[in-house]
């Protein structure tokens, strides 16, 4: 997530017209101003993927998504992990980002952080909270070049921050419910998988 948590678009398909989107940023997710205790080898062995959605949840009666790529980590190799799911249209893609920190205050800061650096990534942005984990935020807005509708959803769940991006065709923005469906079956994955922090 840049300046943590918003500022990045998902790699892959880009769905207004089936061309690759840029890869995210390599210090998403990362705090800026929070100290945080060195990441341990048994945090980097641990494999995170596990806890992400799969294709069969995000799907539903309009659309099929398939898992286009994933990373068995987080940026900035920060433990974490990270898939791209696209329609069979190529015309959505979700972004679905998990990073693990340390303790649940770095995790908030580091979403707290993340907030103010809407702008730098979405036009005429509009936020507002979300009932997902802590700290739950929903933002939508269109891609810089204008060749996208999109949905970001932040929220913390203990440790763990995660980032689930939506994209779309202008004129297409992905609704309310399927963000929040989405979101909250991520929550409780990571609520049910998570290893304890420490």
């Amino acid at each position: 997530m840049c300046a943590a948590a918003i500022g990045c678009e998902a790699s892959g398909t880009d769905p207004a017209g089936g061309t690759a989107s840029p890869p995210p940023s390599t210090n998403s997710f990362v705090p800026t101003s929070t100290t945080t205790t060195p990441t341990s080898e048994a945090d980097k062995t641990v494999d995170y993927s596990r806890l992400l959605l799969q294709p069969a949840d995000v799907s539903d009666n309009e659309d099929t998504f398939t898992e286009q790529s994933t990373t068995p980590s987080g940026p900035d190799g920060l433990p974490g992990a990270s898939a791209l799911f696209v329609n069979q249209d190529d015309t959505r893609a979700i972004a679905a980002t998990i990073v693990i920190y340390p303790d649940t205050e770095t995790a908030a800061t580091t979403l707290r952080e993340a907030l103010p650096t809407l702008g730098a990534t979405l036009t005429d942005a509009t936020t507002r909270p979300a009932p997902v984990g802590t700290d739950g935020t929903m933002a939508v807005g269109m891609s810089k070049d204008g060749s996208k509708a999109i949905t970001l959803l932040l929220f913390t769940e203990g440790h763990a921050l995660v980032r689930l991006e939506f994209q779309s065709a202008p004129g297409d923005v992905t609704t309310d419910d399927f963000v929040m469906n989405i979101g909250k079956m991520q929550q409780i994955a990571l609520r049910t998988g998570l290893p304890p922090s420490g």
